[in-house]
């Protein structure tokens, strides 16, 4: 049985590594002064936040059913079922808008909502491919992607409260005290809505809060397995690819016995962040 995988591009993955992956990626639309832009496709990273650094109207948004329907039918002309791998439900109603589409399937889609997104997500499909490849179907990826889902967590600061302001994730008055404070929030998802772990002032003691969380995870609720076994991705909205390898390294240094990687965040995430937001996440490595 030849069972293909999807996701979307809160994963992280596009284009040419997608394509080595063997998987099929729905980009994420990003819509700017109301029109519509497609991750990877037609907007580049430096327009996306030009657009954003200069007060256009840029907003997230979920991928059509018809882009995932067009998708997906395209994928079941070469493979008997897919697996589909979308951010977490917690966080977007496009998980539940693409199980409600599989049904019409007949059992060759199934949607596994494993509550991950960005570093996380990543992992589920690498994860996939490899139960794919050792001929697993949809369904028995999907039971494992979801017994799996809460065996990760996210931590993530951002540089400036004002796009959370601009999204209405917070209200104006609690951005500009943060502003004036120089608060910097250290926010964390275990798979559904991001809610504050901390508040500190500056970015740097933000940064190394992110580090000493994921610590503090590993030694915690990791503590039964060992570094081989765990995987730690760090991901940023950095405008200086400098700042993105700097952090890459620290985070690096900082678990010199686990795998690291580093990706940028989706654009629909940074919708909400805004530039030169870090952060990073841990979960069981793909090939346990």
């Amino acid at each position: 049985m030849k069972t293909a995988v999807v996701t979307d591009s809160n994963s992280g993955i596009f284009g040419e590594e997608a394509r080595r992956m063997g998987i099929h990626v729905v980009p994420m639309p990003v819509i700017i002064d109301d029109h519509t832009y497609y991750e990877n496709e037609d907007i580049t990273p430096e327009q996306f936040f030009d657009a954003l650094m200069n007060g256009r109207k840029v907003s997230s948004s979920q991928p059509s059913p018809g882009s995932i329907m067009d998708l997906w039918e395209l994928v079941l002309d070469s493979a008997e079922q897919l697996i589909y791998i979308p951010m977490s439900s917690g966080l977007s109603g496009s998980c539940q808008s693409a199980l409600m589409l599989a049904e019409d399937y007949d059992g060759c889609v199934e949607v596994a909502d494993n509550h991950r997104i960005s570093v996380t997500q990543r992992q589920s499909v690498a994860l996939a491919c490899r139960l794919a490849g050792e001929g697993a179907s949809a369904a028995e990826i999907k039971k494992r992607l979801e017994d799996d889902a809460y065996k990760s967590c996210v931590y993530l600061t951002v540089e400036s409260l004002e796009y959370f302001k601009r999204t209405g994730r917070i209200t104006p008055a609690a951005a500009m005290l943060g502003g004036i404070l120089n608060i910097k929030p250290v926010l964390v998802t275990r798979g559904e809505q991001f809610d504050t772990h901390q508040k500190l002032r500056g970015i740097e003691k933000a940064r190394a809060a992110v580090i000493s969380s994921i610590k503090e995870e590993r030694e915690k609720n990791y503590s039964s397995y060992d570094d081989s076994q765990l995987i730690i991705g760090c991901a940023g909205s950095f405008l200086d690819p400098v700042d993105a390898e700097n952090w890459r390294k620290e985070v690096q240094e900082a678990f010199p016995g686990i795998e690291t990687f580093y990706d940028m965040l989706s654009l629909s995430v940074a919708c909400h962040t805004g530039p030169n937001a870090a952060g990073a996440g841990i979960a069981l490595h793909p090939g346990v």
